[in-house]
């Protein structure tokens, strides 16, 4: 009988975390798009992370070993996000930042995979970006760690 329970409440916290995905309608943001109008935009890679909160492989990001002048922009809206000032090597495989710039992003909980994280994304389109830990560096000892496919850098 306790096999039966606990398989019930994995499977229910799965469903949970595969309905949390992103719908169309789930938040109204400045920039909308069509389905159809992200999909011509993206590539496969950058709508299953920008569109369906996935995650890109690690270290497969060109920009997580960029450390040139300049800020990160959202790929979806053009927002700027992120000024190369606050980037840092995090070790992790994702393009890392202590913090964003004012105004830029907007934060939920993310409850997938049976653990309690910050999801972040842009405030403007909504395309979702990665997600905030505690274990940053100085000043404000926060982890913004990145997909590299959300972002377009442009140098200063």
């Amino acid at each position: 009988m306790q096999r039966r329970i606990f398989m019930g409440a994995a499977l229910g916290a799965i469903a949970l975390g595969l309905t949390s995905r992103r719908s169309s309608a789930a938040a109204p943001f400045e920039v909308t798009r069509t389905e159809a109008e992200w999909r011509a935009m993206l590539t496969d890679a950058q709508y299953t992370v920008m569109r369906e909160e996935g995650t890109e492989r690690a270290g497969s990001s060109p920009l997580d070993k960029n450390y040139a002048d300049g800020i990160y922009h959202c790929r979806g809206c053009d927002l700027p996000l992120y000024s190369s000032k606050t980037k840092f090597d995090s070790g992790t495989g994702w393009p890392s930042f202590t913090a964003p710039l004012e105004n830029a992003i907007g934060t939920k909980e993310d409850r997938k995979f049976f653990m309690l994280r910050t999801e972040c994304h842009c405030r403007r389109c909504g395309s979702h970006l990665g997600h905030i830990f505690d274990d940053g560096p100085a000043p404000t000892g926060k982890r913004h760690c990145l997909n590299g496919v959300s972002l377009v850098f442009k140098p200063a």
